[in-house]
């Protein structure tokens, strides 16, 4: 069995004159990004490893779970293949990851965790929000045959605001 846990990183500025990569997290990217870590950390979920886009936005979110979380840096890799808002490279990554990874938590952008929640799991999403975390399930032994599984959890900032 192969979990598939996507995060988007956190409500990111737009005011600053830098490179799309460069963008920084707003203070409620930081907090929300904080808050569903929190939530995740109440799952006690088994992660083998993390893979993060190098975009800021997507690192500083990462970072902030990790923190939460106390898992260990050591098994958290940057990646370029992450940095894609239409999906598809990042559907080819997920189907070469390591075989003996069967729990593995993806740091990234939309459209493309929108796509791949929609196109991969069992439950419609309309958008994965800024700061939003899906769970997807697949009963496969092999990165490289997933394609449809099950969609166990969503948790997205509004959800926790009260």
């Amino acid at each position: 069995m192969k979990n598939l846990f996507l995060m988007r990183h956190g409500k990111s500025s737009w005011e600053l004159n830098v490179s799309d990569q460069d963008r920084a997290l707003l203070q409620r990217g930081i907090s929300d990004a904080r808050l569903v870590a929190d939530e995740i950390a109440k799952l006690n979920l088994k992660i083998d490893q993390v893979y993060t886009s190098p975009a800021n936005r997507a690192f500083h979110t990462c970072m902030i779970c990790l923190r939460t979380l106390y898992y260990p840096l050591e098994n958290c890799s940057v990646t370029a293949d992450l940095y894609d808002f239409s999906g598809n490279q990042v559907f080819q990554f997920i189907q070469q990851l390591d075989n003996n990874l069967n729990n593995v938590l993806l740091f990234g952008h939309n459209h493309t965790f929108t796509h791949l929640a929609n196109s991969m799991g069992d439950r419609r999403i309309d958008n994965v929000p800024t700061s939003g975390f899906v769970h997807l399930q697949f009963q496969e032994n092999t990165w490289a045959n997933v394609i449809k599984g099950s969609t166990i959890q969503t948790i997205f900032p509004k959800q926790l605001k009260a």
